[in-house]
């Protein structure tokens, strides 16, 4: 077994000044220096740094990482334009190797910034089938992180395809490490047909897809089917307990309604939103609805501790309220991750205490000022999350990154061999 000391613990729920942590794959013993005893432990002296949950990314689009300096001819006059000229371009070509590598750039990236657990929404036009076990296979089999996935589900693919994919990896997979959701594009590219046959294969399975991103996606749905997002995918009972509604930047309070009736979560993509120009969820609105929040990156960065700063900061420019939100709301959204991926994997996680799986990372941190059990959340949001970089990060009680590098041989050769495999995606996307 392994113990880290003197470390300053932090879960976002109680604060030890200076305290150790013994550990296995779960967590043994929490408590203050002054109480440890070592009992032959493997010793990891944690002097000046802090010692947090990992992350929780709850959206996602992996692949994306290899669009990282794509020149494509590129003038979007609205949100249909950034789709067609960009994103379904290059979805479009990815095969289940390229996933599989993608998987293996982005997982990478995301374990140096303490991101630990992966919450994706997949496309891939080239091969559909097995293209969630080749995700599955770079996160969980070589990178040794959490994952929940799911196939975006599209009229732009075969939708028997598409709905075989989600189901069957539904089916197959529920351990600790990953587990799946029903991906769907949007309304707007799902037409009744397709909701019809998704919703005769379902079965209960929550559903992940993109609501009112755009203003573009709510008016197509008004104009086609004279209703709302919403209410038309309520209306073929898709939107069950723990379905992710991401984005909903135009919903109403009728849709909210029906999304806090269902059981469902709204998953806020701040960042995104602003590169994309499409609008500023409103968060405060939402938790007054009484819906759980979480956050995603949207594909676009590796850093959630940058995707909580946005949230808030943007939230109070769309109230014109410096209180519209402050640092107990983050507090909430960052617990209703853990929350949700706990009961999706069936694992205590997020917190550091006895009996939760040992994931979790030290950062460096020397406050200025005096930090305390009162105030401590104030110092990592304002403190850690504007320069965050762990040095050790772990996941189920292995070290995964040590002294900011992967520890892995296997996963860093095959990062390297990952940039041969953007290359291929490059020319095939190029040549269209």
């Amino acid at each position: 077994m392994k113990a880290i000391i003197n470390a300053r613990i932090y879960d976002y729920d109680k604060y030890i000044e200076n305290g150790y942590v013994v550990f296995d794959k779960k967590i043994i013993k929490v408590g203050e220096m002054k109480s440890f005893k070592n009992d032959g432990y493997q010793l990891i002296d944690a002097k000046g740094q802090m010692l947090l949950p990992n992350f929780v990314c709850a959206h996602s689009h992996i692949y994306s990482i290899f669009a990282r300096g794509l020149a494509l001819p590129f003038n979007p006059k609205n949100f249909q334009d950034i789709l067609d000229q960009m994103w379904w371009k290059l979805d479009s070509q990815i095969d289940n190797e390229i996933t599989y590598y993608s998987g293996i750039a982005a997982g990478s990236e995301f374990l140096l910034n303490g991101v630990t657990t992966i919450i994706d929404h997949h496309a891939s036009g080239t091969e559909i089938i097995g293209s969630l076990a080749s995700l599955k296979k770079a996160l969980n089999n070589t990178l040794h992180m959490r994952s929940i996935l799911c196939f975006e589900s599209s009229d732009r693919y075969p939708i028997k395809d598409c709905v075989k994919e989600n189901m069957s990896f539904v089916n197959k997979n529920h351990t600790e490490f990953v587990s799946g959701l029903f991906g769907m594009h949007a309304s707007m590219s799902l037409s009744d047909s397709s909701l019809k046959l998704i919703s005769k294969k379902l079965n209960n399975t929550p559903i992940h897809i993109h609501v009112a991103e755009s203003d573009m996606d709510e008016n197509d749905c008004l104009e086609k089917y004279g209703t709302n997002i919403i209410s038309r995918l309520d209306k073929y009972n898709l939107i069950n307990k723990d379905s992710l509604i991401v984005h909903g930047v135009f919903m109403n309070d009728e849709e909210l309604d029906i999304i806090k009736n269902r059981g469902a979560y709204i998953v806020v993509n701040t960042t995104s939103n602003l590169n994309n120009a499409v609008g500023i969820p409103d968060i405060k609105k939402y938790m007054e609805h009484n819906i759980p929040v979480m956050i995603g990156n949207d594909g676009l960065s590796s850093s959630m501790a940058t995707e909580y700063l946005n949230a808030m900061y943007l939230t109070h420019l769309k109230n014109s309220n410096p209180t519209a939100m402050n640092i107990g709301h983050i507090f909430d959204i960052i617990n209703n991750a853990y929350s949700y991926v706990g009961r999706r994997l069936g694992i205590n996680i997020g917190k550091i205490r006895e009996d939760y799986v040992s994931d979790f990372m030290l950062i460096p941190y020397a406050p200025f000022t005096e930090m305390n059990s009162n105030n401590a959340f104030g110092h990592v949001f304002y403190g850690l999350f504007p320069n965050f970089r762990p040095n050790d990060v772990f996941v189920d009680g292995n070290r995964l990154v040590k002294n900011g590098e992967l520890t892995s041989k296997k996963a860093k050769a095959e990062l390297i061999e990952s940039r041969k495999y953007s290359e291929k995606l490059w020319k095939k996307v190029k040549e269209i």
